[in-house]
Order: C-alpha cells, then sequence, then structure tokens
C-alpha cells in the first residue's frame, strides 16, 4: 500500500521536488533503527569471546603484558564492530567506538610484541587516558544512541571501565609511594634474567638463611633475623615477584629457587658453609637446596615444614615442571588473575602489587613438582637438624609427617611449640624465640662440631 502511495503522484501528474524520493529512508533503513540494541550487545559479546579466545592461543605469550595485551586486542575488535556495524545497517551511526577501539588494539599490540617494558609505561598512561576516554564516550553516546538498550547495555560497560581507571591510577601512585617510603635494604643481583633482593646482617660462620613461607617475603622474618645476627652472619631474600625482587619468566618450582637462591648467594659474595631455616613451604626450598649442594650445606632448621613428597604420592604431571615446549595454560590463568591486583583489587585481600600476587599463585600451581624434588634429599647424614611443630591448628597426620622429617639426620631434635599456630612460629612471639633457639641450636653445634642439645 505504502508503494502504491508513493508511487500515485507520478500517475496522477502531481509534480514532486527532484530527487524527494531519494532523502527520505527507505523502507528497510526506518526498521533497522530497533537493531541497533541487538549490535550493540553483539559487539560486545564478540568482544568478550575474542579475548578470552586470543588470551588461550598459543601464539600469545603467558605473561602478564601478554595476556593484557590479549585482552585488549579483543575488547578493541568488539568496539571496532559496533562501529562498522551501526555505520553500515542502522540509522543511528555509533563512528565514536572507532575511538576506543583503536587506542586498546594499539595498546594491546605493543603489550604483546614489547612485553614488560612497554607495560610499566601504560600502567601510567592508561589510566588518566581511559578516564578521559570514557567521558568522551559518555557524552557521544547520550547524543547519538537513542535507543534505550543500546543505553543500557553500555553505561554498565563505561562504568566499569571508569572503575578500572580509578583503580589503576591509585594502585600505581600506591606503588610508587610504597617504594618512595621504604628503603630497600642490602642489594639486587642479577641471578640470570631478574635480578633478586638480598640482605644480609651480623657477622660470623656458618652463615644462616632464611625462606619464608608461601607467598611470603624477607621482611615476614623481622622477629627472627636482628636476634640471629647478634650471634652470627644472617641472609634474607625475597623470591622472585616478591618484595623488592624481580618477576621471572621461568617457573618457580622447588628445584628453580634453589637455583635461584644457590647463584644469589655465590654473587652476592655470600660463601658457605650455611645453616638453612625454612617456613613452611620454604622448607621445601631449604631441603631441595640441601638435596642439590650437600657439601655447601652444615646444618638445617625445618619450622612447621611442609612435607615432601615421593612423586608416587602425588598427582602425576603430563609434562615436566618447566618444560618450555608445553602449553602453560595455568600461567595464563594466573597471569590473567594477577592483572586484578593492577586495579587495586589485591590489595583488598593483601596483595600489593601484581607481580606478588602472580608468584602466589604460581608458587601454589608448582606445589606438587615443589613437594617431589623435596623428597630427593632423602639421607642428611649425621649434620644437625631440628624439625620445629606448631602444637595448635594442624591436621591429625601432621606430627606424623614432621617426625618423618626428623629422620632425615642421625643427629635431628623435633620440638613442639605448644599454643603456637602455623603462622605464629614467625610472627608470635613465643613461636619466633623457638624459631630463633632452634636456629642458634644448629649454629653452636656446626661451630663446636658437637651434637645437638637434647
Amino acid at each position: 500500500m505504502r508503494h502504491e502511495l508513493d508511487n500515485a503522484p507520478a500517475a496522477t501528474g502531481t509534480a514532486h521536488p527532484q530527487g524527494q524520493g531519494q532523502d527520505r529512508p527507505a523502507s528497510p533503513a526506518a526498521g533497522s533503527r530497533g537493531h541497533i540494541g541487538r549490535i550493540v550487545a553483539g559487539s560486545l559479546a564478540t568482544g568478550l569471546l575474542a579475548a578470552a579466545l586470543l588470551v588461550a592461543a598459543p601464539f600469545i605469550p603467558p605473561t602478564e603484558a601478554g595476556v593484557t595485551g590479549a585482552v585488549l586486542c579483543g575488547l578493541a575488535l568488539g568496539w571496532a564492530m559496533l562501529a562498522v556495524l551501526s555505520v553500515r545497517f542502522t540509522d543511528q551511526p555509533q563512528s565514536w567506538a572507532a575511538a576506543p577501539a583503536l587506542f586498546m588494539g594499539l595498546s594491546g599490540l605493543l603489550l604483546v610484541v614489547f612485553g614488560s617494558s612497554v607495560h610499566e609505561v601504560l600502567t601510567w598512561v592508561w589510566p588518566p587516558a581511559v578516564l578521559a576516554l570514557v567521558v568522551w564516550m559518555l557524552v557521544r553516546t547520550r547524543r547519538q544512541l537513542r535507543s534505550p538498550s543500546g543505553r543500557w547495555l553500555l553505561y554498565p560497560v563505561l562504568t566499569v571501565l571508569a572503575l578500572a581507571s580509578v583503580g589503576g591510577g591509585y594502585q600505581t601512585v600506591r606503588e610508587a609511594a610504597d617504594a618512595g617510603a621504604y628503603s630497600m635494604p642490602g642489594q639486587l643481583i642479577d641471578v640470570g634474567g631478574h635480578r633478586l633482593h638480598l640482605s644480609c646482617t651480623g657477622s660470623g660462620s656458618p652463615t644462616v638463611v632464611l625462606e619464608p613461607g608461601a607467598g611470603g617475603v624477607s621482611s615476614d622474618l623481622g622477629s627472627v633475623t636482628p636476634v640471629v645476627a647478634r650471634d652470627t652472619r644472617v641472609c634474607v631474600y625475597d623470591r622472585a615477584g616478591r618484595g623488592w625482587s624481580e618477576p621471572a619468566d621461568t617457573p618457580q618450582d622447588a628445584t628453580q629457587i634453589a637455583t635461584d637462591l644457590h647463584t644469589l648467594l655465590h654473587r652476592g659474595d655470600v660463601p658457605g658453609p650455611y645453616v638453612l631455616a625454612g617456613h613452611s613451604f620454604g622448607g621445601l626450598y631449604t631441603l631441595t637446596f640441601a638435596a642439590r649442594y650437600p657439601d655447601e650445606v652444615a646444618g638445617m632448621v625445618l619450622v612447621d615444614s611442609t612435607a615432601p613428597a615421593p612423586a608416587s604420592a602425588t598427582k602425576p604431571r603430563s609434562t615436566p615442571p618447566g618444560d618450555g615446549g608445553s602449553y602453560d595454560l595455568t600461567g595464563r590463568v594466573s597471569a590473567l588473575v594477577s592483572t586484578s591486583a593492577r586495579l587495586s583489587l589485591g590489595r583488598l585481600v593483601g596483595v600489593p602489587t601484581a607481580s606478588h600476587l602472580r608468584s602466589t599463585i604460581d608458587e601454589y600451581v608448582q606445589a606438587n613438582a615443589s613437594v617431589e624434588e623435596a623428597a630427593s634429599l632423602r639421607d642428611f647424614a649425621d649434620k644437625p637438624l631440628v624439625v620445629l611443630t606448631a602444637g595448635s591448628g594442624n591436621a591429625a597426620d601432621w606430627s606424623t609427617k614432621q617426625n618423618a622429617l626428623a629422620t632425615l639426620s642421625t643427629d635431628s631434635v623435633h620440638r613442639v611449640v605448644n599454643g603456637v599456630d602455623h603462622p605464629g612460629m614467625i610472627a608470635d612471639g613465643k613461636g619466633a624465640a623457638a624459631t630463633t633457639r632452634a636456629i642458634l641450636d644448629v649454629v653452636s653445634s656446626v661451630q663446636s662440631a658437637r651434637p645437638l642439645a637434647r
């Protein structure tokens, strides 16, 4: 009927201005006005799907910079689709969407190609740039998008971007402020591709080397270190990605941690013999170090240590730890999760930096490998060994496993610290005192060449 009316003037001879029929939207364009909401939804969904696929793609490096870049490239595709499809198929063109597409796509490519060097720069540039971009996008949306459903789909996305920019800016400023507020004791030493923080105090021999537990840093041992330093030299350090230490590209299982520590001590001019003391997961790294470098270890203290286990007692691994040819899915996931710390989310759970969060996640990912590698120490001969066990909060079989650790040496003592839980072994006054006493007992035994006092 509409077609007949449009052609009626020609039949009756009524004149119309030339081209009037071309100025009026054709019926398909007029009907496409309602499709903008579906295009917005489809474009946003495509961006999220593309981001997920790119994160999983084998050509994307499983690093924080690589994974972040992949996410940005995927989201950029979604914004580009919104710009192109809305211009091509609707009468509500959202050409402004090309700006976030270009901004995110370029940033993502730089991160994927150049890695951490660009990442550190973008942590300063991105927050104010994204916030300004969000404000501009909001203005353009209100002016150019008449569809209520399209607006209500975009508003939450813009809100998330705004919150991310504010959180990212806060995190960057806080990290810079924290670095300026606390001066680093000791030094940073290159151990091959990354630098580790090492701090030694006191004097004398043997040198005591302290290992904090899972997710721990050197400052966690602040109640133990100064007391031990009164009697001998004591060294603390931060594992890769923690405290003042730089993150590492290699998986941090017990063997890699022990190797890096050995390199750190030698390049830091800290000769043996060493008395090693490890708390919790730190005990696994202490045991592995003693197995790999037995001639350099004179004594050991295991502070409520995680128990080692042979390979037959743990879940088999499909690939060897640190196998560079394997597809590192867990590494990609941990890199993606650690990015949340860049938005200040890590501070909500007490993790101050993205590298610290990823290092902690990786430590638990490598747990099976670490307990197997620690089991390689089967005989500590007659070297002095003190096993300390927290008296509260442990599982029923914990004491049995601790007793087994004490059988590694013919000169060992197993002490239970009643009324102290696992974290309290280094943080609580009573627990820290018991740990300090055990370390000094081993030091005295090494110095005097006499068995441990029972």
